[in-house]
């Protein structure tokens, strides 16, 4: 399978084609042309472990109001369009939801700094939840669907640690 992904960060926009590949059994990357060994599997319900070119990476991954991937690996922070050649190009990524109760997790040991909504409240796809300040930087932890917030576990101030539950949103 091949894909064009535009990758947006602070220090700008990136495209890469990337080649998903099965050779002699092993899964395998291509990636703007340099071929990459690659494992991956998911540790929880939006984090990826993922061994890439003998290098590991912790992900994890949410969708963002607009229907791009958001990626945060340590420090860093992407927004993801992932193209596919072979699909309809008027399709509204957008409307894609994850269905169904959503726990929410911590995405990294920090600090509640602030809380954006309470308990019982209604909630869009991609609205923020709560910030957590990991490493310096503030972290805005968004909803997965729409819905209603049903249980708010974090409170202020709270120190987490990485995969944590803060809420429910059902």
């Amino acid at each position: 399978m091949k894909f064009e992904i535009e990758l947006s960060s602070a220090e700008g926009k990136k495209k890469h084609i990337v080649e998903l590949a099965q050779i002699n059994g092993m899964h395998s990357v291509i990636i703007d042309g340099r071929l990459l060994d690659a494992d991956a599997i998911q540790v929880s319900p939006n984090t990826v472990s993922v061994i890439l070119g003998g290098q590991s990476f912790e992900i994890n991954l949410s969708r963002s109001a607009g229907g791009k991937l958001k990626l945060q690996c340590g420090p860093h922070e992407y927004s993801a369009e992932v193209m596919d050649p072979r699909a309809w190009r008027g399709r509204n990524l957008g409307a894609l939801e994850v269905a169904g109760r959503q726990e929410i997790l911590a995405p990294m040991p920090g600090k509640v700094v602030r809380l954006l909504v309470a308990a019982g409240d209604a909630v869009e796809s991609g609205q923020g939840l709560l910030v957590v300040e990991a490493m310096k930087m503030q972290n805005e932890i968004r909803s997965p669907k729409s819905g209603k917030v049903e249980r708010l576990l974090a409170k202020e101030g709270q120190n987490v640690n990485a995969g944590e539950v803060l809420a429910w949103v059902d």
